[in-house]
């Protein structure tokens, strides 16, 4: 499996915790994720691209690597 990166590079694992880069409008919702937010617990995909969590309002939600930082 390869690795999954962050916006600066830096390795992600399961359950690691992630801050927004960059404010981001949710498809399907009229929620928008601001920068800054903090992402408890992330899970991984088959995809190097793209992490599944979990948000307080949103279920189900699918964030791209590019837009994260490890907290």
């Amino acid at each position: 499996m390869t690795d999954v990166r962050d916006s600066n590079g830096t390795i992600l694992v399961e359950g690691d915790n992630v801050t927004l880069i960059k404010d981001l409008k949710v498809k399907g919702t009229s929620e928008t994720l601001k920068r800054g937010t903090m992402i408890k617990g992330i899970h991984l995909t088959g995809d190097p691209d793209e992490v599944e969590c979990r948000h307080a309002k949103i279920k189900g939600l699918v964030l791209r690597t590019e837009f994260l930082k490890k907290a």
